[in-house]
């Protein structure tokens, strides 16, 4: 199970270095206009706020990446970096988008349970 677990948080360290890139590069490039759905007046105009999304993002993946490192010594780092992105899904689900409790709240508290079945 801790197999699973590892291939989960691994699946959202590797989503939010996605997130990452196209919030801080691809964000007013066609690609990330299509993805976010924006125009692109407002992606002109947000873009330094997007880059700051992006970073934070990147963030979050280092502190699985590093959890992950650890093997099991970093179950702790895992389960905090874990419940940071499914309470950022959850805020971002409610305020921004639903589509967010899809793609990042949901795969990481897939990542939690896995985790604490182990």
């Amino acid at each position: 199970m801790m197999i699973i677990a590892n291939i989960l948080v691994g699946f959202v360290a590797f989503l939010h270095v996605c997130f990452l890139v196209l919030e801080m590069f691809l964000w007013d490039k066609p690609f990330g206009l299509r993805t976010f759905g924006h125009t692109k007046e407002f992606a002109g105009v947000s873009k330094t706020l997007a880059m700051n999304q992006g970073l934070y993002n990147g963030f979050l993946a280092a502190g699985l990446i590093w959890g992950l490192c650890l093997g099991s010594a970093g179950n702790s780092i895992k389960i905090f970096f874990l419940s940071c992105v499914v309470i950022a899904g959850i805020f971002g689900g409610i305020t921004a988008s639903q589509k967010i409790l899809l793609f990042q709240a949901l795969p990481a508290f897939l990542a939690l349970v896995a985790l604490f079945l182990t």
